[in-house]
């Protein structure tokens, strides 16, 4: 069953706990930013992302507050055009879910938060020294959205520098998701962490079979996932029957074949079977071996 809910046919804030709840999790910019009179306001938005690297372009979007009014940040950025997007890990969450109170213009959330401002090399707003990577920008445009509570604004940014903790990268110089330790926005007040059993490797194909060129009975199968069936769909080309020929002859399925035959197991699921787990391990050629070895 599918619930079908259309923005017209309810009022905002109730499309947007839909929005909210399923778009995510949400990557946090921590946006510190300066008004003419030098004024400092820091805070963070979920409505963020990078949106290309030539030249590096971050977006956020700060919305219209429940009152009808434009929130600091936007009022910053409107009399000086540049922001430090500070990224957010799980060492400093508590500090910047305080950062975010509703605090009057001209309180220096650095100062409540118990963040330490550093000074930037080429944008006005200070930095969050605790963030394990920051970058200065510049804004390029801002685009509205809409009117009223709600209504986003689009702040596009130039990045024109990068700060970043030495502790968050690898030996071969990568930054490694383990020791950055981000965390992400989910709906309500529920954050995501990217740590543990959250972090997972998808390796991208250069090109693959795709789904629609699986044999019918292995696309239509009950045992396999759409996961595991993208995952078979990643191969650049099925086994040749010389190989599956020789697989059966290695002796690696002689069990499956064995339990089949005593009428223990219907083979086919067996093979399913066999495949899933060789999935798990991303053995992709050998779970087609294996379902190719009726």
């Amino acid at each position: 069953m599918t619930k079908t809910v259309r923005p017209a046919d309810v009022p905002p804030n109730e499309f947007y706990r839909y929005m909210i709840g399923t778009i995510g999790p949400r990557p946090i910019a921590f946006a510190s930013t300066i008004a003419t009179d030098g004024t400092v306001n820091l805070s963070p938005f979920s409505f963020f992302n990078l949106f290309g690297y030539n030249p590096p372009t971050l977006v956020f979007a700060p919305t219209i507050n429940r009152h009808g009014h434009k929130k600091h940040t936007l009022l910053n950025l409107e009399e000086v055009g540049e922001v430090v997007i500070n990224v957010v890990n799980y060492a400093m969450v508590e500090q910047m879910s305080l950062a975010s109170a509703e605090f009057e213009r001209g309180v220096n959330e650095f100062e409540k938060a118990g963040f330490t401002a550093v000074p930037s090399d080429l944008v006005r707003p200070p930095r969050v020294a605790e963030s394990p990577a920051v970058f200065e920008c510049v804004v390029k445009q801002i685009i509205a959205s809409g009117e009223g509570p709600g209504a986003g604004h689009l702040v596009i940014c130039e990045v024109v520098a990068g700060h970043f903790h030495e502790a968050i990268f690898t030996e071969k110089g990568t930054v490694d998701p383990h020791r950055i330790d981000l965390v992400a926005r989910m709906g309500g007040d529920w954050y995501c962490r990217a740590q543990g059993d959250a972090l997972f490797e998808v390796a991208r194909p250069q090109t693959g079979i795709g789904v629609d060129a699986l044999p019918v009975n292995i696309r239509n199968s009950a045992i396999l996932s759409g996961n595991d069936l993208g995952k078979l769909g990643s191969i650049s080309a099925l086994p040749t029957a010389d190989e599956v020929a020789s697989f059966k002859e290695s002796g690696a399925l002689t069990e499956l074949f064995d339990e089949a035959r005593n009428g223990c197991q219907y083979l086919p699921d067996l093979l399913h079977l066999r495949a899933k787990n060789l999935l798990v391990e991303r053995k992709i050629k050998e779970a087609w071996l294996t379902l190719l070895a009726r």
